[in-house]
Order: structure tokens, then C-alpha cells, then sequence
């Protein structure tokens, strides 16, 4: 077994989530962010894919490496709680894939049906404060999206592989 972070060359960073039902329009703020801000390597693609799971299903299986999904999480915490999950095959078992909808654990079970497989996965969420009718994100949850994109960060940072220090600033002395 080894200690080493597992390293991959391709990452998608997918928010995933329903913008008009409050907090599960998480997952989608969070990327909309990350993409504004930029700062993230050439190699890692973030895409806001709401409630197209479809697409999401075809985009994997253009060969990334990891797959980094941020999402509402009711996983029992507290209102604004931010997990970070690692999901293999063994977490997904069987979900009935609806094409016109965006069910995560039912997009990663279908992969192999569509001559795929599951990446390297992670998932960022939050605990939703509630999902009713609504466009915004509860002030529980809403505070949380500057944390949820550090979380982000810190999985992209392990995952990709990193450029030598040496060759992006010079340790050469400045000569004048």
C-alpha cells in the first residue's frame, strides 16, 4: 500500500444541482466561482452541469482521470457542513439513470453500461439547510461556498501533478 496521493493527468470538477430548489443549487454556485476566479491548471476542466446528467455520464467517458463533484450533501451534519468524500464502485451500487435528470450516484453506476468506468472520484458537498422551490443558497450554506472551493483546490492540488518550482520562478539572483 502506499502513502503517495493517487495523481492524475485529467480532472473534471462537476457541480451538480438544481439552482431553483435552494441549497441544491450548491454544487453549481461553487464552480461558477471557481471558473470566475480561474487559478485552476490547464489540465482540470470545471463545468456547471446543474441537472444534465446525460451529459455529464458522456463527458467521463472522454477519459478523465478524477473526477472532483460538488454537490448538496445531506449526509447528517449540520446546515452548511462541508464533507469531503472519496466514492468508489463499491459506494454507488445501483441507481435508476433518468437522462433528463441528475441523479450522481445513478450517472456513476450507469458508466459501465455506456462503455466507461468510474474515475478516481471525489465529492465536495454541503448539508443543505432545505431544497424547497426557491433560487439562493440559505446563509448556512451560502457562507460555506468559499470553503467548499478551498476544498477544491486542496483535491486538485493532490490530484494533478505539480510543476516544478525551478521552472515557473527562476532562483537565479536578479541582475540589475
Amino acid at each position: 500500500m502506499t502513502t503517495e496521493p493517487d495523481t492524475a493527468a485529467r480532472v473534471l470538477v462537476a457541480g451538480i444541482g438544481n439552482l431553483f430548489l435552494g441549497d441544491d443549487g450548491f454544487g453549481p454556485e461553487v464552480v461558477r466561482r471557481l471558473a470566475r476566479d480561474g487559478g485552476m491548471p490547464p489540465q482540470v476542466r470545471v463545468v456547471d452541469y446543474g441537472i444534465r446528467g446525460m451529459h455529464l455520464a458522456y463527458d467521463l467517458l472522454d477519459g478523465y482521470d478524477a473526477l472532483v463533484l460538488v454537490d448538496a450533501y445531506p449526509g447528517g451534519g449540520a446546515p452548511g457542513e462541508v464533507t469531503v468524500l472519496r466514492i468508489g464502485v463499491d459506494d454507488l451500487g445501483s441507481g435508476e439513470f433518468d437522462a433528463h435528470g441528475m441523479n450522481p450516484v445513478a450517472v456513476l453506476a450507469s458508466l459501465d453500461q455506456l462503455g466507461g468506468t468510474l474515475p478516481l472520484t471525489y465529492l465536495v458537498g454541503c448539508t443543505p439547510a432545505g431544497v424547497e422551490e426557491g433560487i439562493g443558497l440559505s446563509e448556512a450554506v451560502g457562507s460555506m461556498v468559499p470553503e467548499a472551493m478551498q476544498a477544491v483546490h486542496t483535491l486538485v492540488r493532490q490530484l494533478v501533478p505539480s510543476v516544478p518550482t525551478a521552472s515557473v520562478n527562476s532562483t537565479e539572483p536578479r541582475r540589475s
